[in-house]
């Protein structure tokens, strides 16, 4: 059985780049051809606790939008909660409350990511903590994990992990029935554990595991040992395994989780893509070779109704029938939307869209309720949701513009997004909405998407509207940059050099 192609998204964990800034990393791996990534927040990678938190989420945001990457939050780093004890302290700790302060960091972080998940796992009991006082721990940790998740509309993924408290399967089953097993409180299934403990064969605990499954990581192991290995140097038969998550009908990521491997990172993540491609029955091609994400039309307002009217898993089955509602009542009281808008996140979910790839639930549901208005009230209230909206709601408008019956109407609006340091609305500002910027204007946007470190991939119709005037532009800033000891953006370098040798 060969699976349909496209019907696994393989992504790559970036605790497998540790020796890489967090930008270099993503642009390695989408370059390979990976679908997403599997984020851990740590030190150098997104740190929580850093100065400058909402800003470098908008930028990673935005960095993820341009090149195409979907997105889970893991929360396994070693130290970055303290330096002397790795992956302390836990939700089973006397000191448990640092942890749940960084989960919760993490839901916020995923829900402004558009985050398909965030995961987390149980910790090992400590020596001085009975079984039962651990558990009680643990439930009442992750009832506030799964609250707070719940509120931001982002799903808990709670992983199986050998030698924890809860250890495998059967742990997960009985921690999913203390809670009352709770909407929005899945799995997180990481199919190398399943070799290392597990009873059943590989491919018969993912079937198992199929109905609660949020996240999934991959690797290869060896029975009875924990040690992530390269795929082919483990006892997985990956096909047969492959076969039963395609089954299984699950469409998020499947991400490598290769955590010693940073010191050749880029060239581990390239032989597991095209060993997974491999087992699974998808092209293969040349190594290193990306398969653009957008490279198909851009979904219009037919596959955004078909996705959110129709859910995939993912995205809450209620929104649907509030959406329906919300649709019918904003076309007959237009002065209605600007509370749907407010609550289509919360309605919808803020996940992304499987079938509309580029779009998460929020933003498509926004597009959906400023379609349903009459068309003479279009222009006045995207301007008028625009200006009094969060940055998710604005970045909604700009993305929708597109799709509505404006002409150049709220080209406006673009000028006032490309104003700002919001990299999530100068990255929306320049999707194909900006054919309506004038040359001059979409000139020095694109170079401040250069200067803002946001991917040139967000810029619709770059090839055909970069001239002589960019280049020199991008020639001068270079100059500037190397009498400074630094240099372009490769992907700005490479725009210069292809404008150069086509004078």
């Amino acid at each position: 059985m060969t699976l349909r192609s496209g019907s696994i998204r393989w992504g790559y964990g970036t605790n497998g780049f540790a020796g890489h800034r967090l930008a270099d990393a993503l642009d390695v791996i989408a370059g390979l051809g990976y679908c997403g990534v599997a984020l851990t927040l740590d030190h150098h990678h997104l740190d929580p606790y850093a100065p400058g938190l909402a800003r470098r989420v908008a930028g990673t945001a935005a960095r993820l939008g341009s090149l195409g990457l979907s997105v889970v939050v893991e929360t396994g780093a070693r130290y970055l909660l303290d330096p002397r004890r790795k992956h302390a302290p836990t939700l089973l700790d006397d000191d448990r409350e640092v942890r749940l302060d960084f989960l919760r960091r993490a839901v916020a972080i995923a829900a402004d990511l558009g985050a398909e998940a965030v995961s987390c796992w149980s910790g090992v009991l400590p020596g001085h903590v009975s079984r039962r006082q651990g558990w009680d721990r643990l439930l009442d940790g992750c009832e506030q994990v799964v609250k707070a998740a719940q509120a931001a509309g982002v799903p808990v993924g709670f992983e199986p992990e050998p030698g924890m408290l809860v250890g495998d399967l059967a742990g997960w089953r009985a921690l999913h029935r203390a809670l009352g097993a709770p909407a929005g409180f899945g799995l997180t299934l990481d199919v190398g554990h399943c070799r290392v403990d597990e009873p059943d064969d590989v491919a018969e605990c993912v079937r198992q595991a199929g109905p609660h499954l949020v996240n999934v990581q991959i690797e290869d192991m060896r029975r009875g040992v924990h040690e992530h290995l390269e795929f082919g140097q483990g006892e997985i038969d990956f096909p047969p395994v492959l076969r039963a998550l395609a089954e299984t009908g699950y469409r998020g990521l499947v991400a490598v989780e290769l955590p010693r491997h940073s010191h050749a990172a880029p060239e581990v993540a390239a032989r597991s893509l095209a060993f997974l491609r491999a087992a699974s029955g998808q092209p293969v091609g040349p190594p290193g070779q990306r398969r653009p994400a957008r490279e198909a039309r851009p979904p219009g307002l037919d596959e955004l109704r078909a996705a959110l009217l129709h859910p995939p898993p993912g995205v809450p089955a209620e929104g649907a029938s509030w959406l329906r509602g919300a649709l019918t009542r904003a076309a007959a009281e237009p002065e209605r939307i600007e509370g749907f808008f407010a609550a289509a996140g919360r309605r919808c979910g803020r996940g992304p869209l499987a079938a509309a790839p580029g779009w998460t639930a929020d933003e498509a549901a926004r597009a959906l309720l400023l379609s349903a208005l009459p068309a003479e009230e279009v222009a006045r209230q995207a301007r008028e949701l625009y200006r009094h909206g969060d940055a998710a709601e604005r970045r909604a408008v700009l993305r929708a513009l597109p799709l509505l019956p404006v002409g150049a109407d709220a080209v406006d609006l673009l000028h006032d997004a490309i104003r700002t340091n919001d990299t999530r609305l100068v990255a929306a500002a320049l999707g194909p909405y900006a054919r309506h910027l004038d040359a001059a204007a979409w000139r020095q946007a694109v170079l401040k998407c250069v200067f803002m470190g946001i991917a040139l991939s967000a810029v619709d119709g770059l090839d055909r509207r970069a001239d002589r005037e960019l280049a020199a532009m991008l020639a001068s800033l270079s100059a500037e940059r190397q009498a400074a000891g630094r240099s372009l953006p490769a992907d700005a370098a490479r725009l210069l050099e292809r404008l150069e040798k086509g004078n």
